[in-house]
């Protein structure tokens, strides 16, 4: 990271979930994808589902969005659609190499989220997120 000092740097995200139901959601992300949770407030208000280092927030709505709402990147993404299929989750999209350099798939929480999980294909080259590098093709100058 040039220029910014070791202790300025984001270490990770931790996207909140809007979700109909709080308790539906958790038993989703405790028993379907093996998440720990904490949980705030009584009613409950809030709750902060981990695993490993990745990290999401439950809130409380009613309207989900049908789009991503993050992208979970895991070393084996094989191994852990192998896992989730053992537990009964459903793969809405089902894992294939990508053109942004990840393999990855998509499945669907209880209140409609899209979730991709993935992997780097090959960690020295362009991958997802990374600012455009000069010499590469115009399609992946053009990518969100």
């Amino acid at each position: 990271m040039s220029g910014i000092a070791p202790e300025l740097a984001f270490a990770r995200t931790m996207p909140v979930l809007d979700v109909a139901d709080m308790e539906r959601s958790l038993a989703f992300y405790r028993d379907m994808l093996g998440f720990e949770a904490s949980t705030f407030g009584k009613p409950l208000g809030f709750a902060i589902v981990q695993r490993g280092t990745v990290t999401l927030a439950d809130t409380p709505c009613v309207k989900p969005s049908p789009r991503w709402v993050t992208y979970i990147y895991v070393r084996d993404a094989d191994a852990i659609l192998a896992e989730l299929q053992v537990r009964g989750v459903a793969v809405v999209e089902p894992i294939v190499d990508k053109f942004y350099n990840c393999r990855d798939f998509t499945i669907r929480d209880p209140d409609g989220h899209c979730l991709g999980i993935g992997h780097v294909l090959t960690p020295d080259a362009w991958g997802p997120g990374l600012a455009v590098r000069p010499g590469r093709d115009a399609a992946k100058a053009a990518l969100p």
